[in-house]
């Protein structure tokens, strides 16, 4: 796919969700959930095993005020980090 988005080196998330193993559509509810845990320009890493989360969570973003900032390959599983809006 080369529309993904990878994500800038040096990001700090102010908190990490740890969505692995969870399928559609947990892992999304999970980072609603998280978001608002954390202060408006901070950032969240989802750590996931889903592939659908490559599209529902930049869409969410767009749909809900967010930064959708890219995501990176880690050994079995993809970290997607959002910037809170």
């Amino acid at each position: 796919m080369s529309d993904v988005k990878t994500a800038p080196d040096g990001l700090v998330p102010a908190a990490v969700l740890d969505a692995k193993g969870l399928s559609c559509p947990m892992p999304l509810l999970r980072t609603k959930k998280e978001i608002g845990k954390i202060k408006a320009g901070d950032i969240l890493q989802i750590d996931g095993t889903d592939p659908g989360s490559r599209n529902d969570i930049p869409g969410w973003c767009t749909r809900s005020g967010h930064v959708y900032l890219g995501e990176k390959e880690q050994s079995g599983y993809m970290s997607f980090y959002v910037q809170k809006g």
